[in-house]
């Protein structure tokens, strides 16, 4: 098993102190966000459907304070040698790159604000390329962080959009609202229910420690990267299947009988016809599980749904790799109840859910058979916040 993540008072110590050697003054605060872990819903968030994640206790910490030289000063802890230092004036869509991109993609949504400059120092233990949203818990830090010290009157649903603008227009990845929604509107102990159509959302209670159990979350060791992986053509795909079906998102279909109707006797039109049943079949999926959890059911009941998910983002959806089928495999073998890849495919993590007492042996026969090298026990965590 893996190093359990730090705590919040000292995340932000340490994040205080190298933000202290690197700029020579102590930051002006300390904010945090986390990745997140989907229970179930992949790729509906882009189609009108819904979602589920948890929010991970682990975390991107961002130390920040104001300059007066109009620069953006920007560190890693997890990137040393690579920072970034531009004038907040030249900030332009691929300008930085690589890591700094998320979060200068959210200043340069407020270059007026920011013309005097900021230093920002980002450390954290959320794992990146492993399908649990790193990225978005950068960008969500960013955001806290620039939200209070410019003084900007953004609420959640503001923080939620300059995220997700800066991966999607700055970075390049064209990603759905469900990242940056767990990691802003999670709480502790709950699952986030959000309807990505209309952003209502609210909070299931799971309280998987109370019934026995946890979220293994294992990582493949297959990274991967939504700007360069298949991700942009799965949703163009569903784009297209959704246009000739005559509806604006898929998820607006009321089950799959209308779905035939892609099936031209094309190959695209096969292809579609697979997307498209996925979405429609994974947002059902979500509310089966939302309803069995509302309903107070043992949350074991929920494992063979996250099964069938799994099967349906491999063979009709593709986005599965053999790294995460086995993985998903050897963790049924070892007694999970249910299991399935987690994130947009082509890489990353899968989650099982097991027997708090079974987590080690469904560990290790998950690492004997598929090689995967971490593994992560999983609480309803509590989404972004100031750490001081």
């Amino acid at each position: 098993m893996s190093d359990a993540p730090a705590d919040d008072a000292a995340a932000a110590g340490a994040a205080t102190a190298a933000f202290a050697e690197r700029f020579g003054a102590a930051p002006e605060g300390v904010w945090a966000a986390p990745g997140r872990v989907n229970v179930i819903g992949e790729h509906t968030d882009y189609n009108g459907g819904s979602v589920l994640p948890v929010a991970l206790p682990h975390t991107v910490r961002a130390a920040a304070a104001r300059r007066d030289d109009g620069r953006l000063v920007l560190v890693s802890a997890q990137h040393p040698g690579e920072d970034a230092d531009v004038a907040v004036a030249d900030l332009t869509p691929g300008t930085p790159g690589g890591w700094a991109g998320y979060p200068a993609g959210v200043v340069e949504q407020v270059r007026e604000a920011a013309a005097g400059g900021l230093s920002l120092l980002v450390d954290g233990d959320v794992p990146a390329g492993a399908g649990l949203s790193s990225s978005a818990a950068l960008e969500c830090a960013a955001a806290l962080a620039v939200r209070d010290l410019l003084g900007l009157d953004w609420g959640p649903d503001d923080l939620v959009d300059v995220a997700r603008r800066a991966e999607n227009d700055f970075v390049g990845a064209p990603t759905g609202i469900l990242d940056q929604s767990a990691s802003v509107l999670c709480t502790a102990g709950h699952a986030l229910h959000l309807d990505t159509r209309d952003r209502s959302w609210d909070q299931v209670p799971l309280d998987l420690e109370a019934a026995g159990l946890a979220l293994l979350v294992v990582d493949s060791g297959t990274t991967h990267s939504h700007a360069e992986s298949g991700y942009g053509e799965r949703r163009r795909q569903c784009e297209e299947a959704a246009r000739r079906l005559g509806v604006e998102y898929l998820c607006d279909l009321p089950g799959t009988d209308a779905l035939a109707a892609l099936d031209d006797g094309t190959d695209e039109g096969a292809v579609l016809l697979r997307r498209a049943r996925h979405v429609v079949t994974e947002d059902a999926r979500v509310a089966e599980v939302v309803g069995l959890l509302r309903a107070g059911a043992d949350p074991r009941e929920t494992g063979p749904v996250l099964t069938a998910g799994h099967a349906s983002l491999r063979y009709d959806f593709e986005v599965s790799v053999p790294e995460l089928d086995a993985v998903v495999e050897a963790a049924l073998a070892a007694g999970a109840y249910g299991a399935r890849m987690v994130g947009g495919g082509f890489g990353g993590s899968a989650v099982a859910l097991v027997d708090a007492g079974a987590v080690e042996a469904v560990s290790a026969a998950v690492a004997e058979r598929a090689g995967a090298p971490r593994s992560y026990v999983v609480v309803p965590a509590a989404g972004a916040r100031r750490l001081r």
